[in-house]
């Protein structure tokens, strides 16, 4: 960064922060992911550490100009954490799983949530009101879902 000179001196503008909160995680398997450490208060949760997360971004991009040994090699002693060159492939992979999953499961959920609208203007035109899905109480429990998850977006 250059600094600038106005005829009081120089000085540096100070720098955006850009600090990421991570969340913890529910254990899912006996395996603890990399960048996650087991809750000393409840073993069913995995407390993030940031150093290690934050590396794994890092290592992200550099697996696109070093193999995976060397990215490997290097995230292990940036943060004492040892990971293989398989393991840091395969979290990264299953990462990647992950977020095209959530999407996809979000578009499914939007689809359903048009196609109950649909089908209740269908039902409200023809006039079927006896037994009606519209009256069930899944059809409300769905409904409430559906209007949670807007609220929470």
């Amino acid at each position: 960064m250059e600094p600038f000179d106005f005829g009081l001196g120089t000085f540096i503008l100070p720098q955006p922060e850009t600090k990421v909160e991570y969340v913890k995680i529910p254990r899912l398997s006996r395996t603890v992911p990399f960048g996650y450490v087991v809750d000393s208060e409840d073993d069913g949760w995995l407390q993030p550490v940031a150093l290690e997360l934050d590396a794994l971004e890092k290592a992200k991009k550099y697996l696109k100009q070093y193999s995976s040994r060397q990215v490997a090699a290097w995230i292990t002693t940036v943060t004492g954490r040892e990971i293989s060159h398989v393991g840091l492939l395969k979290r990264i992979k299953n990462e990647q799983s992950h977020k095209r999953k959530s999407s996809t499961y979000r578009k499914l959920a939007e689809g359903y949530e048009k196609a109950l609208k649909k089908a209740q203007e269908y039902e409200e035109r023809t006039g079927t009101k006896d037994g009606s899905f519209f009256d069930s109480d899944r059809y409300v429990q769905l409904s409430a879902t559906f209007s949670d998850n807007r609220t929470d977006s």
